[in-house]
């Protein structure tokens, strides 16, 4: 039956077709289901009675939750209103690891805090056996003098290269805000967004599942990071946009034997491990302190291959001789 569904999008009920899938046979799923906030798709309602919404919710986490490998993950894009129901319930069948908080500010609501962040639950099928990788990203620079925004104070001679190890909040992500970027879908991820969960949980090969695919954006960086995938979408049109995007898509975001997560011609996630074997495509200061006023840059022997503007969000992929 997974043969049926694999490296594919499937048209339908996301509940329904979890269902046809057999126990512990996925290595991460990721879910951004509707916000219930009344958004304009294309032929469904994001609009549901709180308990109504919150059982439907019910369903398909129950099902995500059976399908992840012992070794997998689970994770779930949301507002925080609706997150704290969602740990409340996955908290009685998995394990907890982080609450990752996404730096996305919206506009102002009146009379509340305003909304500076989106989230994203972790959780491990079993938390003594998940598959996780550390990741860094770039140190983050002042945008005029390009030194390290962080003082380091006496520990500049400890700095990593590349840059630090991702922490639990992600704010050197940013929302698509431009419409040219953009497909016809109201709640669309950034693509590096997906490569960053995807690379610090699974391996190549690895089976990547996403029941609100949407334009496939998930299905979109699986393939790119050389996984597998399974997405299921309601929306007939949704779908049609996704397989035309896949069929344009290649494996391809990796540094010589590596996986890693480009955008705008730089590396902005790589895996801890995966460093001594990157290093040698960077040019590097031989003294360490000098990272402060001196960024590290790939090497120029590089192909620069550009895919069609709305497959890549108009992103450059790297591909190293």
């Amino acid at each position: 039956m997974m043969e049926k569904f694999l490296n594919t999008i499937t048209q339908g009920d996301c509940v329904k077709l979890l269902k046809k899938l057999p126990n512990d046979s996925v290595d991460i799923t990721f879910a951004d289901p509707p916000f219930n906030l009344k958004k304009n798709y294309n032929s469904y309602k994001d609009s549901l009675k709180v308990q109504e919404y919150l059982q439907w919710c019910e369903e398909w986490l129950t099902e995500m939750v059976r399908i992840t490998k012992p070794t997998g993950s689970i994770f779930v894009h949301n507002i925080p209103k609706w997150l704290t129901h969602y740990a409340a319930f996955l908290n009685t069948k998995v394990d907890f690891k982080h609450w990752i908080s996404w730096d996305a500010p919206t506009a102002p609501m009146g009379k509340s805090l305003q909304p500076g962040h989106y989230g994203i639950l972790f959780y491990a099928k079993n938390i003594k056996q998940i598959k996780y990788y550390e990741i860094r990203h770039p140190h983050k620079r002042t945008r005029k003098a390009n030194i390290l925004a962080k003082d380091y104070g006496g520990k500049k001679n400890l700095l990593h290269p590349f840059g630090p190890l991702v922490s639990d909040v992600w704010t050197d992500i940013h929302r698509i805000k431009h419409d040219k970027f953009r497909d016809e879908h109201p709640c669309q991820l950034p693509i590096h967004l997906l490569e960053r969960i995807i690379l610090m949980s699974t391996d190549e090969g690895d089976i990547v599942l996403d029941p609100f695919a949407g334009t496939g954006t998930t299905m979109v960086a699986a393939k790119r990071l050389g996984r597998q995938y399974i997405g299921f979408e309601l929306d007939e049109h949704y779908a049609h946009i996704t397989k035309q995007k896949l069929e344009q898509e290649q494996s391809i975001s990796k540094i010589g034997k590596s996986w890693v997560s480009f955008y705008l011609n730089e590396v902005v996630t790589l895996r801890n491990n995966d460093w001594e074997s990157l290093k040698d495509f960077y040019y590097i200061p031989k003294n360490v302190e000098e990272i402060d006023t001196t960024p590290i840059v790939l090497k120029t022997k590089m192909s620069v291959i550009k895919l069609p503007r709305k497959i890549m969000n108009n992103k450059q992929v790297l591909l190293f001789k």
